[in-house]
């Protein structure tokens, strides 16, 4: 029979810890609420009165029930006090020595039979535990920030914790609406510790120039629809406790993916702490303001000032595949004249078909109206040769992602394209300057990576190799504005801006799932409900392909040749079972036949 938690304590009333102890009171459970001092409880006092009047004032709550939780909550001053509570959560600042001290001390003032949690998010809580009289009744119990919002809570087992023990607090988490998910004892747990490298590598991405800050984060809000860029997140959570979080978990783990990135040190040390202080990767209107003011980093545009663009009216467009397809639409209903050349007559009027049934899905929609689709068809001629797109001002390369099949078509664009027209590829993973290299004309060659749906997806990553010359990348960044797009530049390297940051976290994903750590259900619902992450990452990977995703991962490593890049043996073993995710109706899960 689960336990009964009827009255609760919570040990440190900062924005955490007051957090906790509205949920609590809440869901109608008497809640003692400790602080070290007087000042500290009055502090809290303060943030849950503002906590529950905000919440009455968005009628999530009225004003009689804010009352009632309030009335709820003893606060005190004396540990001694937690001597009638039956679990006690300890939510003191982030430090191993307190956080042992005040588990020392409960364990002295609980009943033997008492649950005794810590808030942690970064520190072992085996360690913690040992530091007790009660190890097998000792858990983790993380909350997100702010606590009454976030659903997500990670139960956290050690070796010695006892069954009934993480039964009963995941059941208690689970009547407070929250989505619990157990795991073991683990630097960073399941969010922290994939979160944090992915914010890391970001920051080191910022670090090496290869990107600006800007294109960083809407790479990842357009490319992946996060709810946030990982710089603008570094910003809100605090450079200097996500270092403190990081620095954590690489001395528990030894990852390098984990080792922070030496300009977030120099920006602490600056006092450029993010939001809190007016200045991080960011600027803004004043300390804890969300308002980005611009500075001196700050661009004047999508296109450098002085740099010159190309005129372009006529495109073509290489390929009938989905990708191929999905560009010669974008490019038609923008007002563009498309030859789109396909292998095969058959080829061609398949593309033809895509395209058309797209566009009137879109009218069916109210995207478009039917003179607007009939005005885009028209724009748009077939042809199997590629001598029909001599008189292109733009083409772009949408064949198979097969270095030696690209490399032949840019052989034979560089023959037949008129001077000064723009040869592009649209490659998610190969390099950019293979392709230039198979040309007599190796400054007019760039990358413009579209995603898939190219109509819906609003990103394009603009490639520039060693040799693109400035007004080529000017002139693809002004296209794709015209395009409706959000363009980002980049440098030619293996998996530019979305795929470089988003396949390592996916691969960290796998090998914490490998390593047993904790299910891929609960992985999934770690990251979607604590990280508002569209998809979980094993949803992903499903969506993905295996196959696609193991090649995308082998390209990385063999480009960085860092260990934490190194595929999950689990992701190959899938897809030499030809489990490859929704496409084969088997991957991570499996799904029902069509």
């Amino acid at each position: 029979m689960a336990r009964e938690f009827r009255t609760v304590g919570v040990v440190g009333l900062g924005t955490m810890g007051a957090g906790i102890v509205e949920v609590f009171a809440r869901h109608g459970l008497q809640v003692i609420a400790a602080e070290a001092d007087a000042e500290g409880v009055e502090r809290g006092r303060v943030h849950l009165e503002t906590s529950t009047a905000r919440a009455v004032g968005r009628g999530k709550i009225t004003r009689e029930d804010a009352d009632e939780l309030l009335g709820r909550i003893t606060t005190t001053t004396s540990l001694a006090a937690m001597a009638d509570a039956d679990l006690v959560v300890e939510a003191v600042p982030e430090s191993r020595e307190l956080k042992t001290a005040v588990l020392a001390e409960l364990d002295r003032v609980c009943r033997p039979d008492v649950i005794l949690a810590s808030n942690t998010s970064s520190l072992s809580i085996t360690e913690l535990s040992v530091r007790t009289g009660r190890p097998g009744r000792v858990v983790g119990m993380h909350f997100f920030n702010p606590a009454p919002v976030q659903r997500l809570v990670e139960v956290v087992r050690t070796v010695v914790t006892e069954h009934d023990v993480i039964d009963d607090v995941k059941e208690f988490a689970a009547t407070l609406d929250k989505v619990p998910v157990v795991i073991g004892d683990r630097a960073g747990f399941i969010a922290n510790a994939l979160l944090f490298g992915y914010l890391n590598h970001a920051a080191r991405m910022y670090e090496s120039r290869y990107a600006s800050r800007e294109d960083l984060d809407a790479a990842m809000r357009y490319g992946c629809g996060y709810p946030m860029g990982p710089l603008a997140l570094l910003d809100l959570i605090g450079l200097d406790t996500s270092y403190e979080i990081l620095d954590t978990m690489y001395r528990q783990s030894r990852n390098q993916m984990h080792a922070p990135a030496p300009v977030l040190k120099q920006m602490i040390t600056a006092g450029l702490l993010g939001r809190k202080s007016g200045r991080g990767f960011y600027t803004y209107a004043k300390p804890h303001s969300s308002e980005v003011v611009p500075d001196a980093l700050t661009p004047a545009g999508v296109v450098p000032e002085d740099t010159p663009v190309r005129d372009v009216q006529r495109v073509g467009v290489v390929g009938t595949g989905t990708m191929a397809s999905g560009i010669v639409e974008v490019f038609a209903k923008a007002g563009f004249d498309v030859v789109v050349r396909g292998r095969s007559q058959s080829k061609v009027d398949g593309a033809f078909a895509a395209i058309r049934k797209s566009l009137d899905k879109a009218v069916v929609r109210g995207k478009l109206d039917e003179a607007e689709r009939d005005a885009a068809i028209a724009r748009i001629t077939g042809t199997t040769r590629l001598e029909d797109l001599g008189d292109a001002d733009l083409v772009v390369e949408a064949v198979a992602e097969e270095l030696d099949v690209k490399r032949a078509v840019f052989a034979a664009l560089d023959e037949v394209c008129k001077p000064g027209a723009v040869l592009a590829t649209t490659t998610s993973s190969l390099p950019v300057v293979e392709c230039s290299a198979a040309t007599s004309r190796p400054g007019d060659v760039v990358g413009l990576h579209f995603f898939n749906p190219a109509p819906v997806m609003k990103l394009v990553e603009v490639v520039s190799t060693i040799t693109t010359a400035p007004d080529v990348a000017a002139t693809a960044l002004a296209l794709c504005a015209r395009l409706g797009k959000v363009p980002v530049s980049c440098r030619d390297r293996a998996g530019f801006i979305v795929n470089a940051l988003l396949f390592p976290y996916l691969n960290d994903a796998v090998k914490m799932l490998e390593a047993q750590y904790a299910t891929a259900d609960d992985i999934d619902a770690a990251m979607k409900t604590g990280c508002a992450l569209p998809m979980g990452p094993f949803e992903l990977l499903d969506v993905v392909g295996l196959d696609v995703s193991l090649a995308i991962e082998r390209s990385l490593y063999q480009e960085f040749r860092l260990s934490g890049f190194a595929p999950a043996p689990l992701l190959e073993h899938l897809v030499m079972a030809r489990r490859l995710g929704r496409k084969t109706g088997h991957g991570f899960r499996d799904y029902a036949a069509r």
